[in-house]
C-alpha cells in the first residue's frame, strides 16, 4: 500500500508500523493479541488484573512509556473488572469480549488499508481518509462503524502512543483517563461511563454493524474569500435583514430525543470529547447506551437502539453538531469580540453543507476585511461540501439545542439563547428547537419570544440590541437581565 499524505499524516500516532507496502501490527504485540484472543482457559486473562499485566506487555513491545498513562489506572482496571461489577458480569467480559476485541484488533491492518484505497472514491471524489486536519482547514473524514469499534479498542487496551500528541493540540485517546477513576473527585461519573463503554464492546462483539460515521469540520475563513462565507464581522450582523427563525421552547426532555429531524447540538470543550477523552466521541456519535443525569450525576442505563433511517453512505440520520463555548468568561463575554466569537462559532456549526441563500442590507462602504454575508459570498461554504450533504432537503432541517456555554462554562444563559437564535436564523435553518432543562433564568424565555415576534425583528435589528444592552451592562448602567431590558426597550 503507498504510504499516502492522509497516513503519513496519522502514521505516528497508531500503534502499527509500515512495513515494506503495509501496515502491520509489531511480531510481539499481535503474539500477545492472538494469545488472548483464545481466551482466558489459555491467555489467563480472567481478571482486572490479568488484564493491566496484559496492557502493560503490550505497552513496553510498543515501546509506550509507563509514565504516559494517567495516575493509578492499571490499578482502576483491576478494580472495576475485579471489585464493581459481579463475577458474572466479569466472567463475560473475560471469557467473550475480550477476545473478540483482541480478534477485532489483529483484523486493524487490513481495515485501514481497505480504508484508504475507498477513502478518495466514496463521497464523488472528496477525500475522507483518516487524518489530521491543520488549523483552518476543513475536511470530512469517513470512517466504518467497524474500524471504529477497532480504534476504541486500542483506546481500551491503552495501545495509541501519547508521545509528541501535544505537539499537535491533540488530547489523550487511550482510556487510562476513565480507568484511573478511584482518585477522582467524581468516581461515581467515571464508573458508569466505563459501564457504558463495556456495554458497547459487548454489543459490538456479539453483532458488528455495517454502518457508517463522518466527522465533518467545517470553517469559517478569517481572511476574505469572493466564493466563501468569510469570517463575519459586526457590521455584517448589524446589516443583515434575514428573517428570525421560528422557536421550539421545551421545559422538559432530551436534545437527543428530538422529534423532528434537526441538529443535535452537543455542547463540546475546546477539544471534542472534552474531560472524558475519546468517550464522549462513542456516546455521542454511536450511542449503543441509554444513560441519565449530566455531570456528576451521570448514570448508565442500559440499551439505546437508534432508529433513524440510513442514508446512501450507510449513515445513521442523526447528525451531532459539536460547537465549543468560551468557559469562565464571566464580564468579559458582554465585550464585542467575545459576542462576535460566540455568534460565529454557533454560526460555523449551524451553517448549510449544502448551497444556502443570505439577505443582507448592502453597505456600500464596507471594506474587504468587512464583506457582508451576501448571496454571492454563500454559493458554497466550504469547497465542494454540498456533495457529502446527508440529503438534499438540509434546508428543511432545523436545530435542537440547549443552554450552551451555560452551567459549568458559566455564560449568561440569556445572551447565549440570542447569540444562537441569531445564528441559527442566519444560517437558514427553519427552526429552533430549545430545551431549556427547567433553567429558571429562562422562565420569560415565552414572553420574549412573542414580544420579539410582534415586533417583526430581523437579525440585525435583535443583534444590535445585544450589542447595546452588552455595552449598558460593561459600563454597569445597567443590571437587568436581557429579557427584562429587551422588554422595556421594546415597548418605550
Amino acid at each position: 500500500m503507498e504510504l499516502r499524505a492522509d497516513l503519513r499524516s496519522i502514521l505516528q500516532y497508531l500503534p502499527l508500523v509500515a512495513q515494506s507496502s503495509s501496515l502491520v501490527w509489531p511480531p510481539s504485540v499481535e503474539e500477545e493479541l492472538q494469545t488472548i484472543s483464545r481466551g482466558p482457559s489459555e491467555s489467563m486473562v480472567n481478571s482486572g488484573e490479568a488484564l493491566a499485566l496484559h496492557i502493560t506487555n503490550m505497552r513496553k513491545s510498543l515501546s509506550l512509556n509507563a509514565s504516559d498513562l494517567a495516575p493509578y489506572a492499571l490499578q482502576g482496571y483491576g478494580l472495576f473488572f475485579d471489585k464493581k461489577i459481579s463475577r458474572e458480569e466479569s466472567a463475560n467480559f473475560f471469557g467473550e469480549v475480550v477476545p473478540a476485541l483482541c480478534r477485532l484488533l489483529l483484523q486493524l491492518p487490513s481495515m485501514l488499508e481497505k480504508h484508504y484505497q475507498k477513502a478518495d472514491h466514496v463521497l464523488d471524489g472528496v477525500k475522507s481518509g483518516l487524518r489530521l486536519l491543520g488549523p483552518q482547514e476543513a475536511g470530512i473524514v469517513l470512517l466504518s462503524q467497524e474500524l471504529i469499534a477497532a480504534l476504541l479498542a486500542c483506546s481500551f487496551f491503552c495501545l495509541f502512543p501519547e508521545v509528541d500528541r501535544s505537539l499537535k493540540n491533540l488530547q489523550g485517546i487511550n482510556f487510562s483517563g476513565l480507568f484511573s477513576f478511584p482518585y477522582m473527585r467524581h468516581c461515581t461519573k467515571q464508573e458508569n461511563k466505563i459501564k457504558c463503554l463495556i456495554h458497547y464492546f459487548g454489543r459490538i462483539c456479539r453483532w458488528m454493524p455495517t454502518g457508517f460515521v463522518s466527522f465533518e469540520r467545517k470553517i469559517l475563513p478569517l481572511e476574505y474569500h469572493p466564493h466563501f462565507v468569510s469570517y463575519p464581522k459586526a457590521d455584517s450582523w448589524a446589516n443583515s435583514v434575514t428573517p428570525l427563525c421560528s422557536i421550539e421552547i421545551h421545559t422538559s426532555g432530551a436534545i437527543e430525543d428530538q422529534p423532528c429531524e434537526a441538529l443535535e447540538v452537543d455542547f463540546a470543550d475546546e477539544y471534542f470529547g472534552g474531560l472524558t477523552l475519546s468517550y464522549d466521541t462513542l456516546q455521542e456519535e454511536i450511542r449503543f447506551s441509554g444513560y441519565t443525569g449530566y455531570g456528576p450525576s451521570f448514570q448508565y442505563a442500559g440499551d439505546y437502539t437508534d432508529n433513524k433511517d440510513l442514508d446512501i453512505f450507510r449513515r445513521r440520520k442523526t447528525r451531532v453538531i459539536a460547537i465549543d463555548a468560551m468557559p469562565d468568561p464571566g464580564m468579559g463575554q458582554y465585550k464585542l469580540d467575545a459576542l462576535i466569537r460566540e455568534v460565529n462559532k454557533a454560526f460555523s456549526g449551524y451553517m448549510h453543507q449544502c448551497k444556502y441563500n443570505i439577505d443582507v442590507k448592502h453597505d456600500p462602504e464596507a471594506s474587504s476585511s468587512h464583506v457582508p454575508l451576501t448571496s454571492d459570498s454563500a454559493s458554497q461554504v466550504i469547497e465542494s461540501s454540498h456533495r457529502w450533504c446527508i440529503d438534499h432537503e438540509e434546508k428543511k432541517i432545523g436545530v435542537a439545542t440547549g443552554n450552551w456555554g451555560c452551567g459549568v462554562f458559566g455564560g449568561d444563559p440569556e445572551l447565549k439563547i440570542m447569540l444562537q437564535w441569531l445564528a441559527i436564523s442566519q444560517s437558514g435553518r427553519p427552526f429552533m428547537s430549545y430545551y431549556t432543562f427547567g433553567l429558571q433564568a429562562l422562565q420569560n424565555l415565552n414572553q420574549v419570544i412573542e414580544m420579539v415576534a410582534l415586533q417583526e425583528m430581523t437579525v440585525g435589528d435583535l443583534w444590535k440590541k445585544l450589542v447595546e444592552y452588552s455595552s449598558e451592562r460593561l459600563s454597569r448602567r445597567t443590571w437587568l437581565g436581557f429579557f427584562s431590558w429587551l422588554m422595556t426597550s421594546l415597548s418605550t
